[in-house]
C-alpha cells in the first residue's frame, strides 16, 4: 500500500458515498493510523472527538484501530 494520507482516506470515503452507501465505521491498521496522526487535520479533528479513545470518531464515522499493518477499509 502507498503512503497513507488524509486526502486519501477522504476520496475513499466520498467515493463510498457516491456508490450510495453511507459508511458507519473507519478500520484503520495501527501504522496507518500512525501515519495519519501525523497530518494536523486529521489528528486535530480525532482528538477532539471524544475524550475516551474508544469514542473517537473521524468525519463523523468510528474509527476502529486493527492489528493489520495497513489496512484502510470503510465500513
Amino acid at each position: 500500500m502507498k503512503k497513507a494520507n488524509v486526502a486519501y482516506l477522504d476520496e475513499m470515503i466520498d467515493e463510498f458515498k457516491k456508490n450510495g452507501q453511507k459508511p458507519n465505521k473507519l478500520l484503520i491498521g495501527y501504522k496507518v493510523y500512525s501515519e495519519l496522526m501525523n497530518d494536523t487535520k486529521f489528528s486535530n479533528e480525532v482528538l477532539h472527538s471524544a475524550l475516551d479513545a474508544n469514542k473517537r470518531k473521524y468525519k463523523k464515522l468510528k474509527i476502529k484501530i486493527t492489528q493489520e499493518e495497513y489496512q484502510l477499509n470503510i465500513e
